[in-house]
């Protein structure tokens, strides 16, 4: 086959921001899933079981240089390209109260979402989550605040997202299935209207794909 670059990008960044990029790649490494060659991440790698591995650190007229190889055989593996995997990942953790709850962390450690209540065996919390992933990336987005009235937003599933504003004023959340009962929460107010819906937006965005580990 020809030889083709499929991808290749070059920035400056914090070390925080490359530390980043590294977790979300050894995130989905580990657990066998494609992982995201791009920021965007609109091209991902599946790495075989075991890929070849180099590590060199070169120093020349004053710049080092920290080189990071893998290679494997095309056949082995998998590149895609025009795809976007999540940026998120579903955790399921026991509270204090000895009950199951999840939360739905970004890659940036921001938690997005949360169960907003606790369930009595993990099971249900998956089911939960799983509820989450199913109906959030399609859910019709309704502004309950005032100044709206009840304006709906393009969308559709069997839940609904509510935009609201709490007794402090400020901008929240839900997402509530037909049947009446929240299956999701922002966990937190937001400063602005605005400020809500992008948080709303990254839940659609990224609940489908997130994977699902045990959290602490």
């Amino acid at each position: 086959m020809t030889d083709e670059t499929v991808h290749e990008s070059q920035e400056t960044r914090s070390r925080r921001g490359i530390a980043s990029y590294f977790r979300r790649l050894a995130n989905r490494l580990s657990r066998g899933e494609p992982a995201p060659a791009d920021e965007e991440q609109t091209v991902t790698v599946t790495p075989p079981a075991e890929s070849e591995f180099e590590v060199e650190v070169e120093q020349e007229d004053g710049t080092v240089t920290l080189e990071i190889d893998m290679q494997w055989d095309e056949d082995e593996g998998e590149v895609a390209t025009d795809v976007a995997a999540s940026k998120a990942t579903f955790e399921v953790y026991e509270d204090n109260a000895e009950q199951y709850r999840w939360r739905l962390v970004h890659d940036n450690g921001n938690i997005i979402a949360d169960s907003g209540e606790g369930y009595a065996s993990k099971q249900k919390a998956e089911q939960g989550l799983e509820s989450v992933k199913s109906n959030a990336p399609g859910a019709y987005v309704v502004d309950e605040s005032k100044d709206d009235d009840g304006v709906v937003e393009e969308g559709g599933s069997k839940a609904t997202f509510e935009l609201f504003k709490d007794s402090e004023g400020k901008a929240r959340w839900r997402l509530r299935h037909d049947n009446g009962e929240i299956i999701a929460d922002c966990g937190q107010g937001y400063a602005s209207k605005q400020k809500a819906k992008q948080g709303l937006q990254s839940v659609k965005t990224n609940a489908r794909g997130a994977p699902v580990e045990e959290g602490e």
